[in-house]
């Protein structure tokens, strides 16, 4: 992106009154030292040659200032030239301008600080305008299916018959359900989405949630299991919250594992974190790519690059990642291609009740 004219005479300008006053202060420093010297050497010394004191001396001054101020200029003039021309790159919206980081050893952390924020900025940048595309691409699937069959039927291309009429509702089904993901995880990055926490015990929400896929997991032939490390265990949480958030990552396992698989729900009391508890869904699946890993957690990510798999909006991990940071923890995964998936849920003391 190029700099307008305007915006380049404003950076010239800017740095004029700073010559200025460098100069003024060389020449009354120089005068300064030259008139200093000249009474020194005629009171003590006896040198009475007033053109090498106000010549001779003030040369050598001269071009020590001239030293000096290039000194200061590469250590603070040049960074600071450099971070306000970036500054005014990324107010014009061009967020791939950085300053350079090897210029000053003064600025370095600011500098860093400075080109982390930017980078940051032009990620969410680029999240919202893929965020656009992604949206109107779910959108247009269910509609142009839903359009169809209405203009067959009225047409008379198609009788409305159940099956017409089944296939119809289900792809309203559909965007209903695509609706209700984005309010959800809108309403939770922006921290207004209600919770309504009650007490109960962390071992009966994994044992509903095994009951609900235990006949889904025989029927693929998958090995669910649970280890509950206290029993007797209770958090002050969301309940239905935090059982959208496991069965989601339980599902997401349960397409991902072969036949002959394991998936494991596990819970621990942590010993090296400032979290008190952490559970954790493990599969023995697929896996994920390296290079897909740090993204599992964006809206509409998909391991399907076709997206030709529509039961799944793409934004389960994406609201399970916001619902849990809504109650103070956080959600990691880890995982390598071949050797499965487990994602890790830690959870804050301020949730314990004795």
């Amino acid at each position: 992106m190029s700099t307008p004219p305007t915006q380049k005479r404003q950076r010239s300008y800017r740095f004029v009154p700073f010559v200025l006053f460098f100069v003024i202060s060389v020449f009354l420093f120089v005068g300064g030292v030259a008139a200093l010297l000249y009474f020194l050497f005629s009171e003590y010394s006896g040198v009475r040659n007033i053109w090498i004191l106000l010549c001779g001396a003030p040369a050598i001054l001269i071009v020590l200032a001239f030293i000096v101020v290039f000194n200061l200029y590469l250590r603070f003039g040049k960074p600071l030239e450099d971070f306000f021309n970036t500054i005014n790159a990324v107010e014009a919206g061009d967020l791939s301008a950085r300053v350079p980081e090897n210029n000053s050893d003064m600025f370095s952390d600011l500098i860093k600080r400075f080109n982390k924020m930017v980078g940051e900025l032009e990620r969410a940048e680029q999240q919202r305008r893929n965020l656009t595309a992604d949206i109107a691409h779910e959108l247009r699937t269910p509609l142009h299916i839903i359009q169809g069959n209405l203009e067959g039927i009225q047409d008379g291309v198609y009788r409305p018959t159940p099956e017409h009429i089944s296939a119809t509702l289900d792809e309203t089904h559909l965007l209903t359900r695509l609706v209700g993901d984005l309010q959800t995880l809108s309403l939770a990055e922006t921290g207004q989405l209600p919770l309504h926490p009650t007490l109960f015990l962390l071992a009966d929400l994994i044992a509903d949630l095994t009951l609900s896929f235990s006949a889904q997991a025989a029927s693929l032939g998958i090995d669910l299991q649970t280890h509950i490390a206290d029993k007797n265990q209770q958090i002050n949480a969301d309940y239905d919250r935090l059982d959208q958030v496991l069965s989601n990552l339980i599902s997401n396992a349960l397409r991902h594992t072969p036949q002959g698989g394991t998936i494991t729900i596990r819970t621990e009391r942590p010993q090296d974190t400032q979290y008190a508890v952490r559970i954790i869904v493990a599969d023995t699946g697929s896996g994920i790519a390296p290079e897909d890993l740090p993204f599992i957690f964006d809206r509409f990510w998909r391991g399907d690059r076709s997206r030709s798999e529509r039961a799944h909006s793409g934004l389960g991990l994406a609201i399970a990642k916001q619902l849990i940071h809504a109650h103070g923890g956080t959600i990691n995964a880890h995982s390598e291609p071949g050797n499965g998936t487990s994602f890790t849920i830690e959870l804050p003391p301020s949730l314990l009740q004795s």
